[in-house]
């Protein structure tokens, strides 16, 4: 098994140094969208600054496998979230 980082992006960057071992790309996917909705989940705040949110996936290289963006847009009818 190959270790895969999840590194999020919501304003500021943060890397993960950590990483997790995953037997193939089905399983990186999967975690990382996994661990963005737990972020989301815990932090809802994440989504509702007016910035995107990112997950992005890197391999031990450090080589770019994909991106997951999130971003909330409030509609009129949704009011002010501050």
């Amino acid at each position: 098994m190959a270790r895969y980082y999840f590194h999020t992006t919501d304003g500021t960057t943060e890397r993960d140094t950590e990483g997790m071992e995953c037997a193939d790309l089905t399983e990186v996917r999967q975690r990382a969208i996994r661990y963005a909705g737990d972020i989301m989940s815990d932090e809802p705040e994440v989504l509702w600054d007016g910035r995107d949110f990112r997950v992005e996936a890197t391999n031990e290289a450090g080589d770019l496998l994909f991106t997951i963006v999130t971003l909330a847009v409030n509609a009129p009818a949704g009011g002010d979230t501050k």
